[in-house]
C-alpha cells in the first residue's frame, strides 16, 4: 500500500533544520504503518517504543530530560542501536507518556541530530490538555484515511491515477466507467487501511463491513475509556446522530436532533472532544467569502462529517445492494455520501480553510469555501449528473470568484465562469494552482 504523504516524509528528513515530527490521525488510519514503512526504506534501522506496553520507559522520561540518559533507556528497552542520521527513533502511542511529549523540545534543542517521529491514536484529545506541550519544537503532520488517488494505486490501477495526475481529461473521459465503478467501491469500502487491505485480499463486501463495524466499536470504547465520565453519553447522542443529520437536505448541526430541548452549551465539549479525537470534522459556515475566511466564520454554525466516508456508509447501514444499482449509491443519503466523500478528499490537503456559506434567509447554500493563494474558492457538490448549480450561480452573480467548482458525475468542462470537475478528480484543480500533498508545519 503507497501514502503519498511518505514524499512528505522524505522531506522531513533532509531538512537541516528538522525538528521531531508528531504525526496527528485517528485511530486505524495507519499512523504505525506509516512510520515504520518509512524507517524500513529510508533508515539503516529502527528504535520502535510503544508507550501502551513500554511501561517501565515512562518512570525514565518522568525522571528527567538529560538527552543521553532517555537515548539509552530507549536502546535498552528495544535492543536497537542507535546512531544519529542512520537510525529513526518512532515514540507511538506517546500520548500515554506525558513526560515524552514534553521530552521533544529537548531532542530539538540539544539532539537534533537524531531523526524522531512521534504519533498517537487520541494523541489530539492530549495535546489539548497538554499544559507542558513543547510549542514550536516540532514539526506536525496530519494522515487520514487513503484518498481515491491512494485508494487507486492501492488497487493496483497505477495507470488511472497517473491519468488523474496528469489531467488528461480525454482519456479520462474515455475511462469514466472504470473511475466510477471505482469510486462506487471506494464509497462503500471508504479508505481506513485496515479495510482496504481487506476489500484487496478477500473481495467481500460483508468482510469489508465487519472491518468497518469493528473499528466503529473501538472508536465507541475509546468514549468510555478516555472521555470523561459526564460527557460520555453526549458524546454517543452526537455520534449516533450523524447520519440522520447528514442526510438532511440542510446539512448544518442541529442540536435538537440529539434531544428534545437541547442546547449547544450542553454538546460543546463533546463535539470537541470527538473533533480532538480526529473522529469527526467540524466546518463552520461563514457569513461572508473573504480573506481570511476564520474572520468570518459563523462558529455556532456548522456541520459535522466523519473521518471517513466507508464509516459513515457503514454507520448507515448502506446495504450490498445499493452498491451493484446503476447510479443509486450516488443519490444515498439525499447526496450525503458524496459532499463527505469531497470533504474526505479536501481533508488530505494540508493548510487548506475549509467552510461552507449560505445567503442570507438561506435561499442559498454553497457546500464548501476553501481559501487558497488569496483566492476563496466556491465548491459544489452534486452526488449523480445534475449539472444545475442555482445556489452556486447565486453566489457567483452576488461575489463573481475567479475561479467556481462543480463536482458531479459529469465529464470535466470548462466554462465562462465554472469548471466541472468529476468527482473522482474533485481536487485536482488544487493540484493545477500548485497545491502539493499535505507535509509538515515548517
Amino acid at each position: 500500500m503507497q501514502r503519498l504523504l511518505l514524499q512528505s516524509l522524505l522531506q522531513w528528513k533532509g531538512k537541516i533544520d528538522r525538528k521531531p515530527l508528531i504525526i496527528r490521525g485517528a485511530r486505524q488510519v495507519g499512523k504505525t504503518w506509516l512510520m515504520k514503512e518509512f524507517g524500513k526504506n529510508n533508515f539503516n534501522n529502527i528504535a520502535y517504543v510503544n508507550f501502551e506496553t513500554a511501561r517501565s520507559l515512562h518512570s525514565v522520561f518522568e525522571s528527567g530530560f538529560e538527552v543521553d540518559k532517555l537515548i539509552m533507556a530507549i536502546k535498552i528497552e528495544t535492543g536497537a542501536q542507535i546512531s544519529p542520521g542512520v537510525t529513526l527513533i518512532i515514540l507511538d502511542e506517546i500520548q500515554e507518556c506525558e513526560a515524552a511529549l514534553t521530552a521533544l523540545k529537548y531532542f530539538q534543542e540539544n539532539a537534533n541530530q537524531y531523526h524522531i517521529i512521534a504519533a498517537g491514536s487520541l494523541l489530539g484529545v492530549a495535546l489539548h490538555k497538554n499544559r507542558s506541550f513543547p510549542v514550536g519544537k516540532v514539526d506536525f503532520l496530519d494522515l487520514h484515511p487513503l484518498n481515491f488517488s491512494e485508494f487507486l494505486l492501492a488497487m493496483n490501477e497505477q495507470p488511472l491515477f497517473e491519468l488523474l495526475q496528469g489531467k488528461q481529461w480525454d482519456l479520462i473521459t474515455g475511462f469514466k466507467a472504470k473511475f466510477i465503478n471505482l469510486l462506487k467501491q471506494y464509497y462503500y469500502v471508504g479508505g481506513m487501511p485496515e479495510v482496504v487491505l481487506t476489500f484487496i485480499n478477500q473481495k467481500d463486501f460483508n468482510k469489508v463491513r465487519e472491518k468497518q463495524l469493528n473499528i466503529l466499536a473501538a472508536y465507541e470504547q475509546d468514549f468510555s475509556k478516555h472521555a470523561p465520565n459526564e460527557i460520555v453519553p453526549r458524546i454517543r447522542l452526537v455520534w449516533q446522530s450523524l447520519p440522520s443529520q447528514l442526510a438532511k437536505e440542510n446539512r448544518k448541526f442541529i442540536y435538537g436532533n440529539l434531544k428534545k430541548g437541547a442546547r449547544a452549551r450542553e454538546f460543546e465539549l463533546a463535539i470537541e472532544w470527538l473533533t480532538d479525537a480526529g473522529i469527526v470534522h467540524k466546518v463552520s459556515r461563514c457569513n461572508k467569502p473573504a480573506m481570511p475566511l476564520i474572520a468570518y466564520a459563523v462558529l455556532s454554525d456548522f456541520k459535522l462529517f466523519l473521518l471517513d466516508v466507508g464509516l459513515l456508509a457503514a454507520m448507515g447501514n448502506l446495504d450490498i445492494q445499493t452498491l451493484i444499482a446503476e447510479q443509486s449509491l450516488f443519490e444515498e443519503f439525499k447526496g450525503a455520501l458524496a459532499e463527505q466523500y469531497v470533504l474526505q478528499q479536501f481533508k488530505t490537503v494540508e493548510q487548506l480553510p475549509i467552510y461552507y456559506w449560505t445567503a442570507e434567509k438561506a435561499t442559498a447554500e454553497v457546500d464548501f469555501l476553501i481559501q487558497y493563494q488569496n483566492r476563496i474558492i466556491p465548491v459544489e457538490v452534486k452526488a449523480a449528473e445534475n449539472l444545475k448549480a442555482k445556489s452556486l450561480k447565486a453566489y457567483h452573480q452576488k461575489f463573481h470568484p475567479e475561479i467556481s467548482i462543480r463536482t458531479s458525475l459529469s465529464d470535466y468542462r470548462k466554462e465562462d465562469w465554472l469548471i466541472n470537475l468529476p468527482l473522482y478528480a474533485c481536487i485536482t484543480f488544487l493540484e493545477e494552482k500548485g497545491l502539493k500533498w499535505a507535509h509538515p508545519s515548517m
